[in-house]
């Protein structure tokens, strides 16, 4: 990978409390050391991740830019001045692979309209790793982020899915907040049919990873463990 001239580098972080040698190549390191200016989701917490990376780094020398949901937005394109001048980079969201069901988008895009140079770093994504892990489809797959909150919209949406998953045979995957993975369990169970396939998969790459295929029939009888706390991916394929 060259790193002979200035880029927009994409970072990946830990998905949870995980020894980040165990998720992050060595070269991600070398990255970080070298860049002075990071795009992030919460400063915060990239403060704490830069940390993780090497606690020896001076991070009163670093300099952030907020892309969380509270950002001006219209100040996006201001971030790439060091980015233009011949400085590098790092946008970093809270978990997992910025731009991939995280911000980070639409600094990309401003890069790629600019014909910035854009690298993208190896890391852990939650999504990829559900599709590894699900024995569904891993050549046609779709996410949907949040689902509607609203009972029968929801239910509406994962009828619409189920179909579009038994047509076109392709995996369908999406997220809840984690307080509300039994309220989606639930609502999977009563929209879908018991043939119907759903992956579970919670907590990748953390202590607490939990992930678990069945047909709806066999979730009825199994249950759903205690994952009130843990963030999911849930993947369904119809047949």
């Amino acid at each position: 990978m060259k790193k002979s001239s200035p880029a927009l580098y994409l970072i990946p972080c830990t998905l949870g409390a995980t020894p980040i040698e165990q998720v992050l190549p060595a070269y991600n390191k070398e990255v970080i050391l070298s860049i002075r200016h990071f795009i992030v989701e919460e400063i915060r917490t990239a403060r704490r991740f830069l940390k993780q990376v090497d606690r020896d780094i001076n991070i009163d020398e670093l300099h952030f830019y907020p892309m969380g949901k509270h950002a001006e937005v219209d100040r996006f394109a201001s971030y790439l001045a060091p980015l233009r001048k011949g400085e590098s980079i790092g946008v970093i969201s809270e978990a997992g692979c910025p731009a991939v069901a995280d911000p980070g988008a639409d600094i990309v895009a401003i890069a790629q309209c600019e014909g910035l140079r854009v690298v993208p770093l190896v890391g852990p994504s939650s999504i990829i790793l559900a599709v590894m892990a699900s024995g569904f489809n891993g050549q046609s797959f779709a996410f949907h982020g949040y689902l509607p909150i609203e009972p029968s919209d929801r239910q509406k949406k994962l009828k619409h899915l189920e179909e579009v998953s038994r047509r076109e045979h392709q995996t369908q995957l999406f997220i809840e907040t984690p307080y509300r993975n039994k309220k989606m369990f639930d609502d999977i169970l009563r929209a879908c049919s018991p043939t119907t396939r759903l992956c579970l998969a919670a907590g990748i790459t953390t202590e607490q990873e939990w992930i678990r295929t069945q047909t709806l029939k066999q979730w009825k009888q199994s249950g759903l463990p205690e994952l009130a706390k843990i963030p999911a991916i849930f993947a369904i394929y119809a047949r």
